[in-house]
């Protein structure tokens, strides 16, 4: 009996991570919720009892995922953790890199940095999956129209011709048709592995060629998405006080091989003198803006680079989401004009199929 008890709370917690993990919006509530409580001087185990007693309705309802996740971060705390370690398992890396940098006594602020950086991507994403999602759909339903005409529509108008001979657009149709009724797979599969090689390479092709790459969609909008959150992470570290050089460390230990090369080779001229502005320019990358580098160049020496890094950071993911915005209209402009052509192609080869098939019957 205890046996299977213990296996129910431990799929109770183990179900309270993926529902932690995954709501964004319900660990950033509780976030704020400390923030508001540790500024009127509760401590930190205080805290986060009140906050439980507010979801479990006063212990009504004890086994609610985000209560038993509080319940899991007091225990952690009472074993001596950190509040950063206290989360390990139930809030992704990133967000545990931004607690490690203050001890509890500052942890409304590393709470602060957090929650600005995590709302930054979520905006950065919306834009993103827009701007990729929506051609990637229409081009597999080009795919599917044309199968639908190649299969279904051509063959029937070859047969009441049989022995026509197909010139122009129509035999262009008629030899898709018997093209893709034979490689109807290959035709499926096609669009899906690209799409598939593409986004394996997004995080993992890291070298001087991908710099060149970086410019043209869809990697130059990972390189905007990448460099916008690697920009608001380095503010909220610089800020809460971390060195230049120890925050680019911290964030390699979450970082995609994409960005750890970044990394690493900004850190090598950093190692060797250089501020963060003349390291990334030497690099010679581009990350993760031109002109963003330009700008680091100028405000790396000055005495408020703290401040001015945060501001760059924010304008930045503004102009990001506009930008990123735009790009998608485009994107989606150009996908929807290739499915009407090819709709409109389809169609005309249809038309001069039957002008041939009435003029052989004629």
């Amino acid at each position: 009996m205890a046996k299977s008890k213990f296996n129910l709370a431990d799929i109770n917690r183990y179900y309270a991570m993926i529902i932690c993990r995954m709501s964004n919006g319900a660990r950033l509530k509780i976030y704020r919720k400390l923030i508001s409580l540790l500024r009127n001087r509760f401590s930190l185990m205080d805290a986060l009892d009140r906050i439980r007693a507010i979801i479990t309705n006063d212990g009504k309802n004890p086994d609610e995922p985000l209560a038993l996740a509080i319940l899991y971060w007091s225990r952690s705390l009472q074993n001596g953790n950190p509040f950063s370690v206290a989360l390990e398992g139930w809030a992704p890396a990133s967000e545990r890199l931004m607690l490690s940098v203050g001890d509890v006594s500052h942890l409304e602020g590393a709470l602060e940095n957090l929650i600005k950086v995590t709302e930054g991507t979520t905006k950065m994403k919306q834009p993103l999956v827009s701007a990729i999602s929506y051609p990637m759909f229409l081009s597999m339903m080009t795919v599917l129209i044309i199968y639908a005409i190649g299969v279904y529509m051509v063959p029937p108008m070859m047969n009441a011709a049989p022995n026509t001979r197909w010139t122009g657009t129509a035999r262009d149709l008629v030899q898709l048709s018997v093209w893709i009724q034979k490689n109807w797979l290959i035709a499926f599969a096609f669009l899906p592995t690209v799409f598939f090689l593409i986004y394996l390479t997004l995080g993992r092709w890291k070298g001087k060629t991908r710099s060149w790459f970086d410019n043209v969609p869809p990697w130059s909008l990972y390189r905007i998405f990448v460099g916008v959150t690697w920009m608001l992470a380095m503010a909220a570290l610089v800020r809460a006080g971390t060195p230049v050089s120890q925050a680019l460390r911290s964030l390699r230990h979450d970082a995609s091989p994409y960005l750890l090369y970044r990394i690493d080779s900004a850190l090598v001229f950093i190692n060797n003198g250089d501020n963060l502005g003349e390291a990334l320019n030497k690099s010679g990358l581009g990350f993760p803006d031109k002109e963003i580098i330009g700008d680091l160049r100028i405000y790396s020496e000055m005495d408020n680079f703290q401040g001015a890094l945060d501001q760059m950071a924010n304008e930045w993911l503004e102009n990001s989401v506009t930008g990123i915005s735009e790009k998608a209209a485009v994107l989606n402009m150009v996908a929807t004009l290739f499915v009407s052509g090819a709709i409109a192609w389809a169609v005309m080869g249809t038309f001069s199929m039957q002008d041939q098939i009435t003029k052989a019957m004629g």
